[in-house]
């Protein structure tokens, strides 16, 4: 009995250079497990990936709008002093979304911006503007004062030593139902014009209010830039 004749190899097979492929096939076995192996790593990386670059980029792309806030009646805070308040400036993460604010009430004496309904009681942020640090009121000395990098604040929260590229942000104030509260966070340049909220280390004199604008996500204030 004859032997039994193997297929022939292809010749398309033999001309890609695939030895020990036979006629009908197009990929090794060797190059399918290969590509299969590729593509399941790529698989389990991008698993691994997309979460963790998703959770470090999406408060870059939420635009969190947070009400006014109740932060006490108005004979709780005097001319000559802060008082430290606490606000949400992060809901849905318990107390790592809250943060310190300074009020006092408008002193003439001391307050160069316009007096306004928005500003009669002045509300500060703990947040220093140079790398987001706490900063620190000292009432012996009337000024701010940034433990991390040295940075210093008067009074108004204007810078007068350090590294810091503006002022501290503010908040703006109301009187409603006979409480004081705390809504939307400014920035301000050194002369206290106000603007949309910037981030820490983002100056707003000369050319650096166009140099670094608000994100886009940061909810802009009305005829502020």
């Amino acid at each position: 009995m004859a032997p039994a004749r193997r297929p022939k190899k292809s010749q398309y097979t033999l001309d890609r250079g695939m030895p020990g492929a036979f006629e009908g096939e197009t990929v090794s076995r060797r190059r399918f497990m290969t590509g299969t192996v590729h593509g399941a790593g790529m698989l389990m990386t991008a698993g691994m990936v997309i979460p963790a670059v998703g959770f470090a980029l999406g408060p870059v792309f939420k635009n969190v709008t947070l009400g006014w806030q109740t932060v006490g009646t108005p004979d709780m805070f005097p001319e000559d002093n802060y008082l430290p308040v606490v606000i949400t400036i992060a809901p849905g993460i318990g107390e790592a979304g809250k943060s310190t604010v300074y009020v006092r009430k408008r002193n003439p004496k001391v307050d160069t911006q316009p007096a306004s309904a928005s500003n009669q009681w002045v509300a500060i942020t703990s947040r220093c503007s140079h790398l987001g640090c706490s900063v620190l009121w000292v009432q012996a000395a009337e000024h701010f004062i940034c433990p991390c990098h040295g940075s210093v604040f008067d009074v108004e929260g204007v810078r007068t030593a350090g590294p810091a590229p503006r002022p501290l942000d503010r908040f703006y104030t109301r009187l409603h139902d006979g409480f004081v509260q705390v809504g939307p966070r400014y920035s301000v340049n050194t002369e206290l014009r106000a603007f949309s909220p910037r981030d820490p280390g983002e100056p707003l004199d000369g050319i650096g209010q166009y140099a670094y604008p608000s994100r886009p996500t940061v909810r802009k204030l009305p005829g502020h830039v």
